[in-house]
């Protein structure tokens, strides 16, 4: 059994108010060229397929029209489930329909776990989709009153895949949550409050292969077949230093799991970059990655004349700016009014510097100073 896991696509996401669809659009043509390469038997997505509960038409239209292309034309079969961001019940329309097509679609979590039978080239095995859920919709659905943590849900849910007979065949669990020690970043929402949906990797640990989402790292915790594929695209900039990819798994029975990770390229990077202005735009007419999506952070202590303009005629997809330098001046030099008009003079120094040529003239700043202690006056009455 030879599968692509994958999760955390969140189509129609945006990073900083910029539409990220075309650079989703092209990471699943690269996942296509991926699936039709390695001739797998099916693909697995973790959850997470899009970012908000109902997303936009777009997003919509760009899933349908790769599950078409991977169903139809590669006929090979898909799994997915719901994640935390996904509106679950949308996600699920016509999922009876469409497994006889080979696309079987959990959303909300049951309380009877249905596994998939997928039948490879090399073998066959049993896939056990489990929805992200919450510890009280499992304590409903199960009529169990000792239900109270995500671990108590998920080792409740991962009993009935125990129980299940597979006749030997590999077991694959498929499941959206949080394991205890997983690396987070900035762009996964929380799935509780204070560390109550943390989850043992433990529990995974007998079966043949956990393809897990909700983590946007590629990671596994326990043991190497516990695993996160983690998101195929960056979405903040604390994931800058990931390297994107999707997870090549291929079980024999009773043989441990080939994985490999299979690099996604994205058509632009998201990165960021720091130092002070003049250095960065001299150095910016050289970059290959000028056309990357880039939190500037600038070490310059001084004010400057619209710098977001400056950077984006070198850097056209400056997303976010930080004043990193004035900032640790303002914190280095400490409270205080005196200061606070020290730095608005110099502020203004500098900005009627940038804008006449010509720094102020010593009338002019008696002036200024006069005038920036008059407003700090009245202000305070």
């Amino acid at each position: 059994m030879r599968f692509i896991h994958t999760s955390d696509w969140h189509l129609g996401r945006t990073l900083h108010n910029q539409s990220l669809l075309d650079e989703q659009a092209q990471m699943l043509e690269t996942l296509l060229t991926l699936i039709e390469t390695h001739e797998v038997d099916a693909l697995v997505i973790a959850g997470d397929i899009f970012d908000r509960s109902v997303p936009p038409a777009a997003a919509v239209s760009l899933l349908d029209d790769f599950l078409d292309k991977v169903v139809q034309q590669l006929k090979v079969s898909v799994i997915a489930i719901g994640g935390n961001h996904d509106g679950q019940e949308r996600l699920a329309f016509g999922a009876r329909q469409m497994a006889g097509a080979g696309l079987y679609i959990q959303g909300p979590v049951r309380a009877s776990i249905e596994p998939v039978h997928i039948d490879g080239k090399q073998g066959a095995a049993f896939f056990y989709p489990i929805p992200y859920a919450e510890p009280a919709l499992v304590r409903h659905l199960l009529n169990d009153e000792d239900i109270h943590s995500h671990q108590d849900a998920m080792a409740a849910l991962l009993a009935k895949v125990t129980a299940h007979n597979s006749d030997g065949l590999p077991k694959i669990v498929i499941s959206h949550c949080f394991l205890d020690g997983g690396n987070e970043s900035d762009s996964e929402r929380p799935l509780s409050i204070g560390g109550a949906d943390k989850i043992s990797p433990a529990l995974f640990a007998p079966f043949d292969y956990a393809a897990l989402g909700h983590l946007h790292g590629p990671q596994y915790k326990g043991a190497e077949h516990v695993r996160y594929s983690g998101s195929p695209l960056k979405y903040s900039f604390s994931e800058q230093h990931q390297n994107k990819s999707v997870t090549l798994v291929n079980i024999l029975p009773g043989q441990a799991p080939d994985i490999r990770l299979l690099p996604i390229k994205p058509q632009r990077d998201v990165r960021i970059i720091e130092g002070y202005l003049d250095a960065l735009l001299t150095r910016g007419a050289s970059d290959p990655g000028r056309d990357d999506y880039l939190m500037v952070r600038l070490l310059d202590t001084h004010a400057i004349l619209e710098p977001m303009a400056k950077l984006r005629a070198i850097y056209p997809n400056v997303l976010h700016l930080e004043r990193t330098g004035l900032m640790q001046e303002r914190a280095l030099e400490g409270p205080g009014r005196e200061r606070m008009q020290k730095s608005e003079l110099t502020m203004f120094e500098d900005f009627f510097t940038q804008v006449q040529g010509e720094p102020l003239s010593g009338p002019q700043k008696t002036l200024m100073s006069e005038l920036i202690a008059s407003l700090h006056r009245e202000g305070g009455q």
